[in-house]
């Protein structure tokens, strides 16, 4: 018997110590895509493309909206809005793509009538002030118990706003006490890749978000190395950031349009000016992807973004990989961290 009790111990011992030696396993990257809502219910056809993406996350985007700078009433869960951007819409597209195993960043975002950049928010007087907080605050709380009543893995409390948060710090650390009242899950802030450093509240996040439109590169069809050079300030930029708060990275938005110079501006669409060049989209991706997408610091990202209506015109030139040389990019890339987990 005390034979037996010896080599079990034994056993239990060297299994510790194996236990022990054996490498960590790697992180699971976020690998993202960003969906654009849909006209009309979702159906479980639409989530396989983004499973053939090798994606485990998709950002869902509810739109408020704003008439102008001087009506700054944000507008949510409209009758004359797509099904897929109000609240009944969003909960069921959250719950489509979670039962393909899916999981879900609920990304509130406002649209400002013709185009008005978010960023540039900023009202004359407290009147308009108020307006704005009070139709804001409004619409993320709403959206913050869908990501709730969803069991959503992660929340985005706005995306852009650079500033508003500047000119409204108070109004902006009550919102987010209000949104931890509520919704328990992960939370990010999508700063814009000029001013992400300068948001204040980033020690509150879970994640350091970026809309990463860095100008990468001023050639036409930048190559992968070229591409890899353009990315080096950047970095140490960001892993300063990162290390300064103890947070990771998050590309809450990146992507490329493909067109000519496409690394050159990277939040711009294209216009007639400049030709399509697929060859520019998928380099400029996979430099990111061989770079930046290894780095310990880095959670993963958003890719921006794909469409459910594949019959709809416009798609030569922009972000959208669907049908062009970078769709075999990214599901090769994501393929290939899925495999590392």
């Amino acid at each position: 018997m005390n034979k037996l009790l010896s080599l079990c111990f034994l056993g239990i011992l060297l299994s510790a110590c194996n236990a022990q030696t054996e490498p960590p396993a790697a992180p699971k990257l976020i690998r993202g895509v960003s969906f654009v809502a849909t006209r009309n219910a979702i159906t479980e056809e639409i989530v396989q493309p983004l499973l053939n993406y090798n994606a485990n996350y998709v950002a869902v985007h509810p739109y408020g909206f704003m008439r102008d700078l001087e009506n700054p009433a944000v507008i949510h869960n409209s009758e004359r809005q797509w099904w897929g951007e109000r609240v009944d819409g969003t909960t069921a597209t959250i719950e489509t793509f979670q039962s393909k195993g899916l999981k879900v960043m609920l990304k509130p975002q406002i649209w400002i009538g013709r185009g008005i950049y978010t960023g540039t928010i900023d009202m004359p007087d407290d009147s308009r002030w108020d307006t704005l907080e009070v139709t804001y605050e409004k619409f993320i709380l709403d959206y913050a118990q869908v990501a709730q009543n969803t069991n959503a893995a992660m929340f985005c409390i706005g995306t852009e706003l650079e500033s508003f948060v500047a000119a409204r710090p108070e109004f902006w650390n009550r919102l987010i006490q209000k949104i931890q009242a509520i919704y328990k899950g992960k939370l990010t802030y999508a700063g814009n890749w000029d001013s992400y450093k300068n948001v204040p509240f980033w020690d509150q996040m879970d994640y350091i978000g970026v809309d990463a439109y860095f100008p990468i590169s001023d050639q036409k069809t930048p190559d992968i190395s070229s591409a890899m050079e353009g990315w080096r300030k950047w970095m140490v930029e960001l892993s300063s950031l990162s290390r300064k708060h103890d947070k990771k990275i998050l590309f809450a938005e990146y992507g490329y349009v493909s067109a000519d110079y496409a690394g050159k501006e990277p939040w711009l669409t294209a216009d007639e000016t400049r030709e399509s060049n697929e060859e520019a989209q998928k380099h400029l991706l996979q430099a990111q992807y061989d770079l930046v997408w290894k780095q310990d610091w880095f959670a993963g990202g958003f890719l921006w973004k794909h469409h459910s209506e594949y019959g709809r015109r416009g798609f030569e030139k922009t972000f959208t990989p669907q049908d062009k040389l970078a769709q075999k990019t990214v599901s090769d890339a994501y393929g290939a961290m899925k495999s590392k987990e």
